[in-house]
């Protein structure tokens, strides 16, 4: 499908001066990093700006490193650069596993990490990671920098806080002090390219501490603070797993849609739930799959 849509392309050659298009068209303007969401609007009409504002070639737009013990993982770094990241792996499995769900290799191989978490959907494999670890959104404007805590990037379904005028410059996460074990699992109709019908991320502690996330369960994802308490710093059983299953189901809001009904969402939720934290548990003690497999329910 040709884009038939009429736009001005810039081109920068700094992030300043990306900053002044953007600031001088605002809500008029879209900036293109992976292009793997934008391209498609714009060839189906969903998107009309008046300028497209290309910052691949922004320098001050990249790199992957882990820097006082946090990692920085900069705007235009693709999930392909996330899973080809030795310390990705070791040091924050969740999301190096989580990187591997998403749609096709071709895919991430153009796909920002920042872009999945701009174009906001519910279902954005990325952002249960991101929630769990904790991570703060730098955002760039004329006025300046700010560091938006993930907890209060999404507005809603395809909304964020980034106003019209900044750019995402990084996403850091900040290393857990304690070693974790993790296990992102992922709801989908077949093998292969599709959004999450549901999805659950998990850390598992040491000291049988949880942190739970998700995603494609409700207007936003979400971390699910209740869902940890009620895990309670207990070991896994039986009775500590059917607590924080009924639990889970007041703290997501899924709907029907052409994917799953709302009652199969709710249903495999706590199926899924169950499996991530007995994997994330083993994983904790070099047991269980390895990462990237088993993860698909």
């Amino acid at each position: 499908m040709p884009i038939t849509a009429e736009f001005e392309y810039v081109k920068p050659t700094g992030l300043e001066e990306a900053l002044q298009v953007l600031s001088l068209y605002r809500e008029k303007a879209r900036a293109l990093a992976g292009g793997t969401d934008l391209i498609v609007h714009l060839k189906e009409g969903l998107a009309r700006p008046e300028v497209v504002v290309d910052v691949k070639g922004l320098t001050e737009l990249g790199g992957l490193a882990m820097k006082d013990g946090r990692l920085r993982v900069g705007a235009l770094v693709t999930f392909s650069d996330l899973i080809a990241s030795a310390q990705v792996k070791s040091k924050f499995p969740l999301l190096w596993e989580a990187s591997l769900t998403v749609a096709s290799t071709g895919v991430r191989n153009r796909a920002t990490l920042a872009g999945n978490i701009c174009s906001a959907v519910p279902s954005a494999d990325s952002a249960p990671a991101l929630a769990v670890y904790g991570a703060e959104v730098l955002v760039r404007g004329l006025r300046g920098e700010r560091r938006v805590p993930f907890s209060e990037w999404f507005a809603g379904p395809k909304r964020t806080v980034l106003a019209p005028d900044e750019l995402v410059t990084a996403v850091e996460l900040p290393l857990p002090e304690k070693k974790h074990g993790a296990c992102y699992m992922k709801l989908s109709r077949y093998e292969g390219e599709d959004l999450a019908q549901a999805g659950v991320g998990v850390l598992a502690f040491s000291d049988n501490t949880y942190r739970v996330a998700v995603c494609a369960l409700g207007p936003v994802p979400v971390r699910c603070a209740a869902t940890e308490a009620a895990l309670g710093g207990a070991r896994l059983s039986e009775k500590v797993l059917a607590k924080a299953k009924e639990t889970i189901l007041k703290e997501i809001s899924p709907i029907g849609d052409i994917r799953s009904s709302k009652e199969y969402r709710l249903h495999m939720t706590q199926v899924m739930l169950g499996r991530a934290l007995e994997t994330a548990v083993a994983r904790l003690f070099g047991k269980g799959p390895k990462y990237g497999t088993g993860n698909i329910a």
